[in-house]
Parts: C-alpha cells; sequence; structure tokens
C-alpha cells in the first residue's frame, strides 16, 4: 500500500494480491473524490490528512497535568510521521506541538496505526508522566519486515526519540494496532495484532517490558480456532475494580456478525483465559451491536467502584442487521463492568459519510473528563478526498 493510502482497509483478507489491493485503493479514490464534501461535525483538528487519532489527558506530568495531549497518522510527502497536538482548555481547541519522524516511516516505507500513551507510573528508568508513540512501519517494502516500533517524549510531546521495537515480523505478513497497559505487577504491555503465524489469519498477541526496552513473554491472547478468524484491533483499561477490559473486533466469514466487536475480561491484564474464547458481544437492550474498528475509555463514577466504560464501534447495527439510524452518531455506556446491556448516549462528533472503509468513524478515540461527566471524541470522516479528523466535546446524559 501506498503511503498516500496509509491504513488497510480490514474487510480484505490477507492473501489479496498486493496489486489488486492499489487497483481497489485507486478505485475507492476515485470514489471518494465524486462523492459529497459533507463531512463530520465538530472542529478540525488539522486540515489535512489524520488517521488513528488517540488522546489522553496528562495525570502524571507535573505542571502539565490537565493538559490533552492527541496524535495522528499523517504524511509528508512519502514520509509517514506522528502528529502531536495539545489542548490546554480541556480539549476546546487544539495546536500542533511536535511531530514522530521514524526513519523506518519515511521514504514510502508505510506507517499504520500509531498509539500514545502517559506512562502512570515508573517503569525502568522512564518516569511516570513519559509519553510514549508506537506504530506499525514498513509495510510497503519489498519483501516487508514490519516493526512496532516505539518512541518517547520527555517534554510533554514536544521532542521524540526511538526507544524500542516491541516485535519484529518474522515473514511479509503484518503486524499491526499496537496498545499499551499496565498490568498488575506493574510491567508495561502492547497488544497487538498480528498475521505472521501461517495457523492463524491473524490473532491478538500481548508483550511485555519492565524497562521499556527488552520486551518478554509473546503470548496469544485472542486466537481462534476457525483459522479465518481475524481477532484485531484491541484497545484494554484498567477498571476501577482493578479489573481489565479488552475490547476488540473479529472479522471472519461474510455475514451479519462480520467484524463484529468483542470484549474480554482479565484480573491481572496479562492472563486472558483460554486463547480460543471469543469473549462476548456487547449488545444494548433493543439488541444493537457494533461492528468494525471499536475503541474504549473508562472513567470514575461516583459510588461505583467498577466506574463507567465508553464504547465506540465503526458502523452501528440494529438486532436483525440492518444499519442503525444513529450510526456514526453514537456512543455507549456501561456502569457494571461491560456486562448487562450498553447504554446510547450522542457522539461528541456526528460522522456523516456511511462508507464503510479505512476513514469514517474509525477507531475513533474516546476521552472522558475526569469526573465522567464529558466526553471528548475524535473522530474521522472524508472531507472531499482527504480524510480528517474532527473533535468535540459533549455531556454525558444520566451521568
Amino acid at each position: 500500500m501506498s503511503a498516500h493510502d496509509p491504513a488497510r482497509p480490514r474487510l480484505l483478507r490477507p492473501t489479496v494480491l498486493f496489486p489488486l489491493l492499489l487497483a481497489l485503493l485507486a478505485a475507492l479514490f476515485v470514489t471518494q473524490a465524486g462523492a459529497s464534501a459533507d463531512a463530520a461535525t465538530g472542529t478540525l483538528l488539522r486540515d489535512g490528512t489524520g488517521l488513528y487519532p488517540r488522546a489522553v489527558r496528562l495525570a502524571h506530568s507535573g505542571d502539565a497535568n490537565g493538559r490533552v495531549l492527541a496524535s495522528v497518522v499523517t504524511f509528508s510527502g512519502n514520509n509517514g510521521l506522528g502528529a502531536i497536538h495539545e489542548s490546554t482548555d480541556g480539549g476546546a481547541s487544539f495546536r500542533e506541538v511536535g511531530t514522530v519522524r521514524d526513519p523506518d516511516a519515511a521514504g514510502g516505507q508505510g506507517l499504520c496505526c500509531s498509539t500514545l500513551y502517559e506512562l502512570p507510573q515508573r517503569i525502568g528508568k522512564l518516569p511516570a508522566g513519559t509519553l510514549l508513540w508506537a506504530a506499525s512501519v514498513g509495510q510497503d517494502e519489498p519483501n516487508r519486515r514490519m516493526a512496532l516500533r516505539v518512541f518517547k517524549s520527555s517534554d510533554v510531546g514536544r521532542s521524540w526519540s526511538y526507544l524500542s521495537t516491541i516485535a519484529t515480523a518474522s515473514n511479509d505478513k503484518g503486524l499491526w494496532e499496537p496498545e499499551f497497559s499496565v498490568d498488575a505487577s506493574g510491567q508495561l504491555v502492547a497488544h497487538y495484532s498480528d498475521e505472521t503465524d501461517g495457523a492463524h489469519s491473524q490473532k491478538l498477541v500481548a508483550a511485555r517490558t519492565a524497562n521499556g526496552v527488552n520486551w518478554t513473554g509473546h503470548h496469544d491472547t485472542v486466537a481462534s480456532t476457525l483459522a479465518s478468524d481475524r481477532p484485531g484491533m484491541a484497545v484494554v483499561r484498567k477498571m476501577g475494580d482493578g479489573t481489565y477490559f479488552m475490547s476488540f473486533e473479529i472479522c471472519a466469514a461474510a455475514g451479519q456478525f462480520q467484524c463484529v466487536v468483542h470484549y474480554r475480561t482479565s484480573s491481572d491484564g496479562w492472563n486472558w483465559g483460554a486463547t480460543t474464547s471469543l469473549g462476548i458481544r456487547p449488545e444494548t437492550a433493543d439488541g444493537k451491536y457494533f461492528k468494525h474498528a471499536p475503541n474504549l475509555a473508562w472513567a470514575p463514577e461516583a459510588g461505583n467502584p467498577k466506574g463507567r466504560l465508553f464504547l465506540v464501534g465503526q458502523v452501528l447495527y440494529n438486532r436483525d442487521g440492518s444499519r442503525a439510524a444513529g450510526s456514526g452518531r453514537t456512543v455507549w455506556v456501561n456502569s457494571s463492568g461491560g456486562s448487562g446491556s450498553w447504554r446510547e448516549i450522542p457522539a461528541p462528533v456526528a460522522v456523516e459519510s456511511t462508507t464503510v472503509d479505512y476513514c469514517p468513524n474509525y477507531s475513533s478515540s474516546l476521552l472522558p473528563s475526569a469526573d465522567g461527566n464529558r466526553l471528548l471524541e475524535i473522530a474521522t470522516d472524508w472531507s472531499g478526498s482527504v480524510c480528517k479528523p474532527y473533535f468535540a466535546t459533549g455531556s454525558v446524559p444520566g451521568a
């Protein structure tokens, strides 16, 4: 895939030939260029390409606490970049303050699926408050050997330096979508999607480090008994009672539940039970469900040790498989640790495009306020032929 079309459509199987993939993307861009210029509501984070939005509210960074930092994947010519934006007014406005420049993502080598994380505690020599940025690099190289590379910042996102590599592919298949958490033992964990195992089209893997440099213990967390299944896009949050909650999608054979969102839980953030367990499909009381590109957030809730979970997916469906009227405009809330039904609330950003590809409402970022009563969202949508990120904050009804 070219550096200008960096995100991989999740519906395509890994056996699709590379030239065909390029042709499909070219056709997609022709279609988008002729489509309506209508885009999402909210305010532009940047007037240009911005994929895989992520946001953190600093809580371990001294005088910088309370600032919101946001990242997106963008491109300058053939160079993949991580663009870092900052808000000092709670997410009402942002300005670009830093850039992550990985030489392995330059010159058309490819960049995808970045994440942003603030260390909540010391990891080796890295103090609490250190910012980490990680992404998938190298997908566009001949005979590629993709890698998940980590960069760090100790000056609130202004400058970045290479820290370590979580994993490097043993073949020309993909490693995608790194996300971080800290497990109960105090080690930094990276969760990611892995296509390199010949027995699985894709699976979820975790690795951890005690110092931020040496990654060990690489093991499957979700790996279906059906080789064609593709668990992917894991995001993990620790709830107030110490339980870890993982959201992810499972793309499989065509049908009503292709790429439907699932979740699993763990008592320690490292051991997730039987790898072949595909988890639970979250639903609303009337049977609605999300498909594709889920993202997750957690916030405290007064009088509730579990706190409040927020969940979003790319497309919302009714029980019968029809597209729901609130698709692209809905976020879910749950105050029972994920169990039972989820409650619908209006999404702060309303995504207008109904195209199901790597742009509209794809892996939208959710960031609750410290008390969980307001929610910042950064979501992407097509603006003509450019996939742009939009942000807005809304109150949480019933909070």
